[in-house]
């Protein structure tokens, strides 16, 4: 029998006492308390991140939305400290065995990117995220949810269905492939991809990435001579009639970001929901009984089970002082969406579901998507399919139930991602 691959940032673990790992298995297996513990032990713990670089830990909700709108704290590492020294990027590319000329694929990333970079980057794709023409693509994400339903019950054996394969994954990676223009054919290699990409096995990116960067090339090479109206028509436009505005790199990287992005969280957003829904009777009974708490409903999900709980690494371009602690410049912060989203000074009662917490008309109320100039480009359509897919399922299923125990529900062990392996129901 071949042995499973080791995951080489596994091995760091335990090599520091006293200094949490994103990597320990308790933290991976029970976020929510691992992270509550350090969030309770200190607003800014020290601690270590994947290639066992030092990091600081910020867990507290107003600490946490502090540091996201606060321009002195960047995403560019080595920016930060001044120098060339090797970053953390650099640092992960080799551990993951990604070849060098691909870290411009992954530094020109929006994700990873500052201002001004980051606020052209941004400018050149918000006008597809409008809230008025994400409102517009409503009825299509409602006809696709609809059409997946519809087949659903096809996939059963024995009259359970696994969920994410056939309904969380298909409707977001759908969406965003037909605003972004990635070919039907192409979208099942794509979802194989992205499957990759977010691995805990590592090793398989090394291999991923590269066919995925040389395949946006292709696309893009074929899309040019057949413009249409779609976001990758839109890009090529912007990159042929000023290439100042959007460099080649770029251009491949921002179609990766998006369709990956695009879809991954908000796919486990949906399965996340589904199962805190079925484990939450009289939390689901309230969402049948009054579909007009959706936009609530999706809001308090995301705090509760949301897909990301931590976010990237910033890094203090100047010495500053957060919470008592004299955070140096070039030091790396990581910020802990989950545990913010569970702080006791913010919420009252923060274990407990309640899909009427978020006040109507108020401001949002978590830390799911992100804060401040790098909040959640995709924010908007990523709360509406939360909305359609989930009042589209409990509206055609309405008895809708887990097909296993909830305690037998696997999740995936990576860091900073709450996803289920599967989740069967029964229909």
């Amino acid at each position: 029998m071949t042995a499973a691959p080791t995951n080489p940032f596994a091995e760091h673990v335990g090599k520091h006492p006293g200094e949490p790992n994103v990597m320990e298995p308790a933290l991976l297996a029970d976020p929510f308390s691992g992270y509550g513990a350090l969030r309770e032990e200190g607003p800014v713990v020290r601690g270590r991140f994947l290639d066992d670089s030092p990091v600081w830990f910020v867990t507290r909700f107003d600490d946490v939305r502090d540091v996201l709108r606060d321009q002195r704290f960047v995403n560019n590492g080595a920016a930060a400290r001044g120098d060339s020294a090797e970053d953390p990027l650099s640092r992960l590319m080799e551990t993951l065995g990604l070849p060098v000329h691909l870290a411009d694929y992954l530094r020109g990333s929006i994700l990873n990117n500052d201002a001004p970079d980051h606020t052209r980057l941004r400018r050149l794709v918000s006008r597809a995220f409008t809230a008025r023409k994400i409102t517009d693509l409503r009825p299509r994400v409602q006809q696709i949810a609809d059409e997946l339903l519809a087949r659903l019950p096809d996939h059963a054996e024995n009259g359970v269905v696994d969920l994410i394969e056939h309904f969380a994954y298909p409707l977001p990676i759908t969406v965003i492939c037909e605003l972004v223009g990635i070919p039907e054919a192409d979208r099942p290699q794509w979802r194989a991809w992205s499957a990759d990409l977010v691995s805990p096995q590592p090793d398989r990116l090394g291999k991923t990435f590269p066919a995925l960067v040389e395949h946006i090339h292709e696309l893009i090479r074929v899309r040019r001579e057949a413009l249409t109206d779609d976001l990758l028509s839109e890009l090529i436009r912007t990159h042929d009639d000023d290439g100042s505005k959007l460099s080649d790199v770029e251009m491949v990287t921002m179609v990766l970001t998006l369709v990956v992005a695009g879809h991954e969280t908000t796919a486990n957003l949906i399965a996340n929901g589904t199962a805190a829904l079925l484990t939450h009777p009289d939390q689901r009974r309230l969402l049948q009984g009054d579909p007009a708490l959706l936009p609530r409903a999706v809001h308090e999900l995301m705090r509760w089970c949301g897909p990301v709980h931590l976010t990237q690494l910033r890094f203090a371009a100047e010495d500053v002082e957060l919470g008592g602690t004299l955070i140096r410049k070039g030091d790396a912060v990581q910020l802990v969406l989950v545990a913010a989203n569970f702080d006791p000074r913010h919420y009252n009662e923060p274990e407990r579901l309640d899909l009427t917490r978020h006040p109507v008309g108020h401001a949002e109320n978590h830390v799911g998507f992100g804060h401040g100039m790098h909040y959640c480009l995709g924010a908007t359509l990523a709360r509406q399919e939360g909305e359609v897919a989930f009042g589209a399922l409990l509206t055609r299923f309405p008895d809708l139930a887990l097909g296993v125990a909830a305690d037998s529900l696997e999740r995936v062990p990576l860091p900073g991602s709450w996803r289920l392996a599967a989740l069967p129901v029964r229909l």
